[in-house]
């Protein structure tokens, strides 16, 4: 190994968090003191700036975007945060509410911390995280380096094939926004002595949102913590991993029936030869003492053999044998609703009312088909009907979309074969490349 001081900013984190995670894993009752001198040093911070920056986003309320910071001197901006952090001046600003539609109709609400605020936070994470890591079960896949949904579908595949097709597919209700605050910050005490870094914790749950014009949370709010922000998926994740340790070692009812759980974020599954209604009760009894509740209209205990089911966005059912042989394979495609998903999305770029070049096109389609692509491939999957299906959409698309263009100068204007020129001339991705893993950005 070089030594650190030939080390670039990312390696010397990661080093370090490979010595966190090794010790946290050893010494499974260690509660760690001296943290906070680690988040607020230069190499942190300014690998966290690095990280907030290639993840995106839009300004909290203060209306400083990253190409603000940019334009200012991003060097200096983050001197500025570490200088605040050192001499403990640092406090976090309001978050910035906005709402997103659901499929039901319903709202989501999303929470946008500030620029900085963003950057102090991953810089904790960076260092809390392989903490927790080390405690974490193999059953949770949300939100977690080296992990995939994708991994959980394959988890899934495995315990069916075991016998445990009976499924409890449930759903925590309005999990981000009812997480008790007292005993999220119990669970992180387990490990975190460190009172600064508690304290840098408390404030993020503290702060006050903004929607619109209206002021709500602040000191009062003992409950949620805002989706949107980069700290609140390690913050669930160590909450819901009371639930995971109870099904997986503790709980007596799901050792006697080797219940299995499998959980994404606060979407999970148990799976097992029977899920009795005792053990439906045991987890209502055991999220009721976590002060959360099951989403009923979500959750429903069914046959894997008999019906389909949803989670993740893939659809798991048996079908019948392709060759005509007495007996039934697990099928695992990408679920309707996903594929109803992406068409709209194809459909608003390509719907823009904003003039676009066919290179602008391609930029837009390509990062939904190589998003969406890259999400649903994998071992145990098959989303090749699927993926023809919604490249014939692509193609029929892009058909329309020129066609209607007959008042404006256009190249590919009544072009049968335009999907085809962009592709040769401006390098439109389609899934066969995705699936080949030739993802050449364009």
């Amino acid at each position: 190994m070089r030594p650190k001081s030939q080390m670039s900013d990312e390696e010397r984190i990661q080093d370090f968090q490979r010595k966190l995670y090794l010790k946290a894993k050893q010494e499974k009752g260690f509660r760690f003191y001296v943290l906070y001198d680690k988040v607020r040093r230069t190499d942190f911070v300014r690998e966290a700036y690095k990280r907030v920056k290639r993840n995106g986003g839009s300004a909290g309320v203060d209306g400083v975007s990253i190409e603000e910071i940019e334009r200012i001197g991003a060097e200096e901006y983050i001197k500025g945060i570490q200088k605040e952090l050192e001499e403990r001046r640092y406090k976090p600003q309001p978050v910035k509410r906005v709402n997103i539609p659901k499929e039901n109709g319903k709202m989501r609400p999303l929470g946008i911390p500030t620029i900085k605020d963003r950057i102090v936070q991953m810089s904790c994470k960076m260092v809390i995280e392989p903490i927790f890591e080390a405690d974490f079960e193999d059953s949770s896949y949300g939100f977690r380096a080296n992990r995939s949904a994708g991994d959980a579908i394959r988890n899934v595949k495995e315990n069916l094939e075991r016998g445990n097709t009976e499924i409890l597919d449930a759903d925590i209700s309005s999990y981000f926004d009812t997480i008790p605050h007292d005993k999220l910050m119990e669970s992180i005490g387990r490990r975190i002595a460190d009172r600064n870094v508690i304290h840098l914790i408390k404030m993020w749950l503290k702060a006050p949102i903004i929607e619109g014009k209206k002021i709500t949370g602040g000191k009062k709010n003992k409950k949620g913590t805002p989706q949107g922000g980069v700290i609140s998926p390690l913050l669930a994740n160590i909450y819901l991993d009371r639930l995971d340790k109870e099904i997986n070692k503790t709980g007596e009812i799901f050792k006697r029936y080797n219940t299995k759980i499998v959980r994404y974020a606060d979407d999970f599954i148990l799976m097992g030869k029977e899920i009795t209604k005792e053990i439906k009760e045991e987890v209502i009894e055991i999220l009721k003492g976590m002060e959360l509740s099951l989403n009923y209209e979500k959750s429903r205990v069914i046959k894997a053999t008999e019906g389909s089911f949803d989670f993740l966005g893939f659809t798991i059912r048996y079908d019948k044998d392709i060759y005509g042989r007495d007996k039934k394979y697990i099928n695992i495609i990408p679920s309707e609703k996903s594929c109803k998903r992406f068409r709209e999305k194809i459909k608003r770029v390509l719907n823009s009312k904003v003039k676009l070049c066919p290179k602008e096109i391609v930029r837009r389609l390509n990062y939904i088909i190589r998003g969406w692509g890259n999400y649903y491939k994998g071992k145990g999957t098959y989303p090749k009907v699927k993926f023809r299906d919604n490249w014939w959409y692509v193609r029929q698309t892009i058909y329309r979309y020129y066609i209607r263009k007959s008042q404006r100068k256009s190249k590919l204007y009544r072009k049968s074969n335009a999907c085809e020129i962009l592709k040769t001339r401006y390098g439109l991705i389609d899934f066969k490349t995705v699936l080949a893993g030739s993802l050449a950005k364009a």
